[in-house]
């Protein structure tokens, strides 16, 4: 079985996250950038897949050559190879169209994607990369099972959770729960090493149209002053709930 891992070069959850150019660029200046927390969950699942079925696990990623160190970090913790497409990932449609591209030349037999990844949250590469090349598509995936060219995936639906059966070629959104936490992998020495030996193909990107365009930034709205009441002065308490507050 042939497993393409989609990865996306995201700012860690805890960096400062500020704008350039009147709020229309990212400033991208001390951040320190991850593997996309979605995908290193699938990532992980791919790494199941080889070691118990003998699976052969290539990384890909859209973007310049700043997004090296994050496939190189997918290689050390084992997969086999990776592939850059050299252009920047501006938006979802052109993404999953250069995705594609790599899909159908490696003829694929099931692709990882996180099913959004925490820097723009759009949650659209998946199923767009499905459609495109006419595969099955499970999104929101928390379990998957691969024998032979059948599949059986669990997937998170409104007040539960939904078990599907279905075939290769397939493309899933993962999610959290398609591995535990505990499962996730930190690439040791070895890997590491190992990991400068693995082959990193840079392809050129096809031409493709420009959907969509980013105008502007806006930061979430900072919190308020708190006031603080002790905690023995129900009656201040009360008084700035129902005169300054007003909720009772």
């Amino acid at each position: 079985m042939k497993i393409l891992v989609c990865i996306s070069h995201v700012p860690d959850t805890t960096s400062k996250i500020n704008f350039t150019e009147e709020n229309t660029k990212f400033d991208s200046n001390g951040v320190q950038f991850v593997i996309n927390p979605n995908d290193e969950f699938g990532l992980t699942r791919a790494m199941w897949f080889k070691e118990k079925q003998g699976a052969e696990v290539t990384v890909v990623n859209v973007g310049t050559s700043e997004t090296e160190p994050t496939l190189r970090k997918a290689l050390a913790i084992g997969a086999d190879g990776a592939i850059r497409i050299n252009t920047p990932a501006t938006n979802s449609f052109s993404v999953a169209k250069q995705l594609a591209n790599v899909a159908k030349d490696g003829a694929y037999d099931l692709i990882i994607a996180g099913r959004e990844s925490i820097d723009y949250n759009g949650g659209m590469v998946p199923g767009m990369l499905a459609a495109l090349i006419d595969a099955n598509f499970v999104n929101n995936c928390i379990n998957l099972d691969v024998e032979g060219s059948d599949a059986k995936a669990t997937r998170e639906i409104d007040g539960g959770k939904e078990t599907v059966s279905t075939t290769l070629p397939l493309v899933i959104g993962g999610q959290k729960g398609l591995v535990e936490e505990s499962d996730l992998r930190i690439p040791n020495m070895r890997g590491i090493m190992m990991a400068r030996k693995k082959p990193l193909t840079v392809v050129e990107a096809n031409e493709t149209s420009k959907e969509t365009t980013s105008i502007s930034f806006e930061k979430p709205t900072p919190k308020g002053a708190v006031k603080l009441v002790a905690s023995d002065n129900i009656d201040e308490l009360v008084n700035l709930l129902h005169n300054e507050a007003k909720v009772i």
